[in-house]
């Protein structure tokens, strides 16, 4: 018995210093040396600074074009993205059509991707009907650009009013906002 209290007392030892080694090693190993950070220039040729819509402007804009569409009786959703498309904010108003929240989101890409009224390019569909193939637009009246410095830089769209021409309205109210 006193033979057994013995080996499992050395053989404790012996895992322990192993243990105490293998941890001694790898704390004294030398650390790696740090990948090289790449710093780009404000001033790099390769660079460039655009304008965007604070979220506050954008819900502005939008706040804005339910409440012109509210004075007329109409159910709308408005999107406002930004240069790129990305969705800033959506809102849908009160009983506005499931299909009016993707709607609004792609007039609004289109208008802010060509620099102009959806109504307009709705227009150039005749002398190029491929440009409805374009994954993501929508080329009906309701989104309109908004601009600074004379480059796009959101879009606001509209949808759910009976004709694109009210959507557009609506939108005009929105970007009528931002200039304020």
């Amino acid at each position: 018995m006193k033979k057994k209290i013995v080996l499992g007392a050395t053989a404790a030892a012996v895992l322990a210093a192993g243990t105490f080694g293998a941890v001694s090693a790898n704390a004294s190993a030398p650390a790696a040396a740090p990948a090289a950070v790449v710093k780009a220039d404000a001033a790099n040729d390769h660079l460039f600074q655009t304008n965007h819509l604070t979220v506050e402007a954008a819900t502005d804009a939008a706040e804005a074009v339910l409440e012109a569409a509210k004075k007329e009786n109409q159910r709308v959703t408005v999107a406002v993205v930004d240069r790129n498309g990305n969705t800033i904010v959506t809102l849908r108003g009160d009983g506005a059509g499931p299909q009016s929240y993707e709607s609004a989101e792609r007039k609004a890409y289109t208008a802010v991707s060509w620099n102009a009224p959806t109504s307009v390019l709705a227009g150039r569909l005749a002398q190029a009907p491929n440009l409805k193939d374009i994954p993501g637009t929508l080329f009906l009246g309701g989104g309109v650009p908004v601009t600074a410095g004379g480059a796009p830089i959101a879009g606001i769209g509209v949808a759910g009013a009976p004709s694109g021409d009210l959507d557009e309205k609506f939108a005009q109210a929105g970007a009528a906002e931002l200039a304020k």
